[in-house]
């Protein structure tokens, strides 16, 4: 027999985001819904499964987010924490790691729970010292964690088709994601339907179709000083190519962000933003019931409950 489950969303409405042009590198509060802006979608995407804390979940694209924050459960990794609750209009963070986290400032993830259920990503490497530290915490562990939500972090390459023409002003201008597989192969179908006409798809640098695992070692692969937004929690990231923001290796929490690169295509970089913003996966609701023995045994007491209610 099966029982109905009713999922509480957030009570009180949040404030709506509105999208401003980033300064300085990526500042606070870009965002918009996915009704506005520039992508031209208001398409739902399909919902992917992923596993969170043992228990399976259904990831939407274009979700609303919400539903009841709740706390981990003694005996799971990362218990005690709390998690679930995030909703879409809280997505958007800054270009600085530990961004992106509903009501909650200053850089770094260590320690943090899961408004969103996914964890945040990693740079990977040695543990770090300094002014650095911030930036390899080592408690989500490796970036190929196969534990991870998700799965293991994945990284794709956006080339502008524009930059790349024979007679365009603009300089080359090349974005990587790195979010979770699951996470990214869900945006790759968002960003192709909304922003396939700024890319580069015959680029050989491009691997819109084909993800490849983040290799912190890779000189190629996204760095922390090239991000230039997170999302989710810090669970995503948004890199630029030769970007160098020299606030992110700073001991300053209030450096000034280094400004992004003139000339490079603003249209892309835009669409990027606002698509990941609008369709990144968000999960609704409680977690999964366990079908263990004490549950079993819960669900026949509610049955016998419900009878005797009938009668």
């Amino acid at each position: 027999m099966r029982f109905p489950f009713i999922t509480r969303r957030a009570e009180e409405p949040q404030e709506s985001h509105r999208r401003y042009r980033r300064k300085g590198g990526g500042g606070k509060g870009s965002g918009k819904g996915a009704s506005g802006g520039s992508t031209g979608s208001s398409s739902r995407g399909s919902s992917s499964s992923v596993t969170i804390a043992g228990s399976s979940r259904s990831a939407t694209s274009y979700g609303s987010g919400g539903g009841k924050a709740s706390t981990i459960p003694s005996g799971q990794i990362f218990a005690g924490r709390i998690e679930g609750g995030g909703t879409r209009d809280q997505v958007f963070g800054s270009s600085t790691y530990g961004s992106g986290y509903p009501g909650i400032t200053g850089r770094g993830v260590a320690g943090r729970g899961f408004p969103f259920l996914f964890w945040p990503i990693v740079w990977g490497g040695a543990a770090g010292i300094g002014s650095t530290a911030y930036l390899h915490d080592t408690e989500y562990g490796s970036p190929d964690n196969t534990s991870r939500p998700g799965g293991p972090l994945m990284t794709s390459v956006f080339v502008s088709s524009a930059s790349t023409s024979s007679n365009s002003t603009l300089s080359p201008t090349t974005f990587h994601i790195l979010a979770d597989n699951t996470t990214l192969i869900s945006l790759i179908s968002a960003i192709t339907t909304n922003c396939s006409s700024n890319i580069n798809t015959s680029s050989s640098s491009s691997n819109t179709s084909n993800p490849s695992p983040y290799n912190a070692s890779d000189p190629n692969a996204p760095q922390p000083e090239s991000a230039i937004g997170y999302y989710r929690a810090s669970s995503v990231v948004l890199t630029l190519n030769g970007y160098n923001n020299s606030a992110a290796l700073s001991s300053d929490e209030n450096a000034t962000n280094t400004p992004l690169p003139t000339g490079i295509d603003t249209t892309l970089e835009d669409c990027l933003n606002q698509t990941i913003g609008a369709a990144v996966p968000l999960i609704d609701g409680a977690r999964s019931i366990n079908t263990g023995v004490g549950s079993v045994a819960l669900l026949s007491m509610l049955f016998v409950v419900l009878q005797r209610l009938v009668v």
